[in-house]
Order: structure tokens, then C-alpha cells, then sequence
């Protein structure tokens, strides 16, 4: 910094030349104003320049920060990555008036909610206990099944026995095995033709005697299946063995099934099981069933069981380390490590809080609740039209129980976290072109020290 009897001395308008292609340069002590004026001197064209110096303290960042201000008026010259706003605005057709925000249901911690939302995402999703027609115990009869039928009568002389038929093991005659026709129908001599797909062999016995008991004395049938074609179950998609096998005379169960198909290729907090029957399809988790044994659904003949992987996923936004600072994370998605993972485990496979950034007392997690579940848990649900209620769950992780509290709370597909910034950070965001400016002040000094 120069004395005040020097800057005094030096306030008069210095003239320099340069050559044209020359590039001028300020004074080490002070911003010029530098007024480039073309002249020719001695044949040569050169610039003459006029500069000022002066005082280089609030000045220099005020310089510094208008430069780089002005700066902002070249959008045009630098290339973007997308539309900006005003290009957007200016080339729609039809712009909307704003709508109101989004109402939620803001929510602070406590055992009560903590203990209704965990049941809840514990019971959701649950639909193999209540698959219709799960009550299936006796195998039945099956299109294209091959069937076997044995009639018996009391003495010879009946229908089937002749009085001459001399020595036999029996009073019986097996009916050739037959194969179930696409109508469902088998042919019995005598009998006719007898509608079986859906029975059971016993119920076809039953009326096969019914038809012959006029005609055969007092005839008994016995029914069995020799092939089992029709009445099967299929197990198919990330299974080990995709399979196809019949049913067992006891019934099957889910489980069963997919152990018979190999078990599944992934873990269960990453496996979604659908079962299609009667036209319909059902699915959930395999966590889910791996963890509430009614889930685990008797089979029914037909059913066809597909295996997905379909990793669990939840966001986290916020003040939470780069995601490029994670193991070469690059992202802020990230997948279930197990089937009931807690909000302080999925934090910390974020990274944890920023320590510099974080407000440990407003951590928050966002999700879609149903009416019930909040009506229990106390909230006033009336002014909400949908079925789902856009919620927010507020964490205070500056205190030991809200950390008690977000290991406890389990984590749902798709939740979103947000850890919000401490109020010191707006000040430091503030602060930050105030340094910026000085910062540049402090070049254009050193190159002006530079070209003396």
C-alpha cells in the first residue's frame, strides 16, 4: 500500500504505448481504468492507454466482483447442458398458472409412530395368505392326465364277470388306461362318457358305481392316476433349475417349490415371487414370506410360480458425503443390503452425515403412508382426496434416542431421505463471492507484479 502523500502524488492520468498487439497490463498497487485509443507514432500503430491509480483495499474486491458479475451477461457465448429457464418459458406455447404446493403430514419421531409405521411395513404388501382357492389337498383329476380304472363286482355272472370264467385271482376288470381329452371327459363301458377333470379320483369312483350299480352287481371302481400331465405347477425365473413338476397326492407349498426349482439365484430381500392362478397374478416379496410362514401359500395345480430380482432401493439427498467419495459411488441410489434394513444403517452406507454440512436435528424421510396408518397413528386425514398421504418423518440425531430411533425404523422400497444443512452453511454460502472476489483481487495483483 502506498503512503497518502504518494497516492496523492499519483492520482494525475498516466499515458502509455503500446504496440497494438501488446497486451496492456495494470499497476502493481492499483485496478486501471485502461481507454484503449489507436495512434500512430513513428509509422507504428500503437494503443494509447490512460490509468489511474489509486488505493487498493475495499476497491480492489469491488472491481473484482463486478468483473465478475459482468460476466453473467455472456450466457449466450457459453455453451449450456440444457435449456436455461427463460429459453424454457420463452419458446412454450401455453404456460399454466402455478398450482398449490403438495400437502404431506409432517411427522416427529416418537415410539408411538415408530412403532405403527414398523408394523405396518412389516404386514405391507402380504397377499399369498389370501390367495383364493388355497386350500387344495386332494390331487384332481387334470386335463391330459393318464388315468387307470378297475372295476370290481361281488360274484361272477355280473356285467363284467362271466359264470364261466373259471379260475381268477378276482372279480375285477381293469378298464384300459385312458388319457383325459381336452373336454375333460374319460369313457367307461357301460358308464359312458364321465366328466373328471377337477375331481378327485375318489369322486369319479363314486360315480362310475353310480352308473353301473343297475347293471353290474353291487360294482365297486377304484380310480388312480398313472401320469400326472395336466395338474402341475411351474417354477421359472431366477431359480437355479426352473422346473416343472406334478403335484403331490398332500399338496405343495410355495417354499416347496422353489427349494424343488433350486432355490432362488438372489437373496430374498432382492427376489419378488409372482404366482399367476386362475388368470390372475399375485406377488411379494420373498422376504416376506421368508419371514411369516402364512404367507407361504398352498399350491394349487396350474399355478405357475415366477421368480424377479428386483433390488429394494432408496435415495438420499442432502448433506451427506459426495457420492463420488463412496467406494466410486456415483450416485445417490442405493439398494437393501438385508430384508429389514434400518434408517441408520442406510445412512451409513451413505456415508453418514457431512460433519461440516449436516443438521443432525433434521433428518427427514419421505414416503407415501395409507389413511388407516395414519389415522392410528393420530393424524387428521380428512383434507387429504388420495388414498396415499404424501408423509415425512422427522429424526433428531443431535439427541441418543434419535439414534435409537433410526436403527429401529425399518426402510421401505423407494424412501427418500434428506439430510438438511446447518444454518451456519447459508452464512458460509453467503460469504462465498465476497471471497471469490478478493480471491480474484489477489490474481490480478500478482499478475500485475509479474509484468513489472
Amino acid at each position: 500500500m502506498y503512503p497518502r502523500s504518494q497516492v496523492a502524488a499519483r492520482s494525475q492520468p498516466q499515458v502509455l504505448y503500446h504496440k497494438v498487439e501488446d497486451v496492456a497490463v495494470t499497476p502493481q498497487h492499483g485496478i486501471c481504468t485502461v481507454i484503449p485509443i489507436l495512434d500512430e507514432c513513428e509509422g507504428i500503430v500503437v494503443a494509447k492507454t490512460e490509468r489511474f491509480d489509486f488505493d487498493f483495499g475495499i476497491s480492489r474486491i469491488l472491481a473484482a466482483a463486478a468483473i465478475s458479475f459482468s460476466l453473467t451477461g455472456c450466457g449466450s457465448f457459453i455453451p449450456l447442458d440444457a435449456p436455461d429457464a427463460v429459453a424454457t418459458q420463452t419458446n412454450a406455447a401455453l404456460i399454466t398458472e402455478p398450482t398449490a404446493p403438495l400437502a404431506y403430514a409432517l411427522m416427529p419421531v416418537n415410539p408411538a409412530i415408530l412403532q405403527a409405521t414398523n408394523a405396518f411395513t412389516d404386514s405391507a404388501g402380504m397377499v399369498f395368505s389370501r390367495l383364493p382357492g388355497g386350500n387344495y389337498r386332494d390331487v384332481t383329476i387334470g386335463i391330459g392326465d393318464i388315468v387307470t380304472v378297475t372295476v370290481y363286482e361281488a360274484q361272477a355272472g355280473g356285467l363284467f364277470i362271466p359264470r364261466e370264467a373259471g379260475v381268477r385271482p378276482g372279480n375285477f376288470v381293469d378298464i384300459p388306461r385312458q388319457q383325459v381329452d381336452q373336454s375333460g371327459n374319460i369313457n367307461i363301458p357301460y358308464a359312458g362318457s364321465i366328466k373328471v377333470a377337477g375331481l378327485t379320483p375318489r369322486a369319479v369312483s363314486n360315480i362310475i358305481r353310480e352308473r353301473l350299480k343297475d347293471r353290474a352287481i353291487d360294482p365297486q371302481a377304484v380310480v388312480s392316476v398313472a401320469e400326472q400331465r395336466g395338474n402341475q405347477i411351474s417354477v421359472l425365473g431366477e431359480v437355479n433349475s426352473p422346473l416343472r413338476f406334478p403335484v403331490d397326492p398332500g399338496g405343495i407349498r410355495l417354499m416347496g417349490a422353489i427349494a424343488r426349482a433350486g432355490g432362488p439365484k438372489y437373496p430374498s430381500y432382492e427376489s419378488t415371487i409372482t404366482i399367476k392362478r386362475e388368470g390372475r397374478t399375485y406377488s411379494e416379496t420373498m422376504s416376506s414370506v421368508v419371514h411369516n410362514p402364512n404367507e407361504d401359500a398352498l399350491l394349487a395345480p396350474g399355478d405357475v410360480v415366477f421368480l424377479t430380482r428386483i433390488p429394494r432401493v432408496y435415495m438420499v439427498f442432502g448433506s451427506t458425503p459426495s457420492p463420488g467419495s463412496i467406494g466410486g459411488t456415483n450416485n445417490r441410489r442405493f439398494t437393501f443390503e438385508n430384508d429389514n434394513m434400518s434408517l441408520a444403517e442406510a445412512i451409513a452406507k451413505a456415508g453418514g452425515l457431512d460433519g461440516a454440512r449436516a443438521d443432525s436435528k433434521s433428518i427427514y424421510v419421505y414416503r407415501f403412508e395409507p389413511k388407516p396408518l395414519l389415522e392410528k397413528i393420530g393424524i387428521a386425514v380428512s383434507q387429504f382426496p388420495t388414498k396415499s398421504v404424501p408423509a415425512v418423518y422427522k429424526f433428531d440425531m443431535s439427541k441418543p434416542d434419535g439414534w435409537f430411533q433410526a436403527d429401529t425404523f425399518r426402510m421401505r422400497d423407494h424412501d427418500v431421505i434428506s439430510v438438511a444443512e446447518s444454518p451456519s452453511i447459508e452464512f458460509i454460502k453467503l460469504m462465498a463471492p465476497l471471497n471469490a472476489a478478493t480471491a480474484n483481487a489477489d490474481n490480478i495483483s500478482s499478475v500485475v507484479v509479474n509484468s513489472k
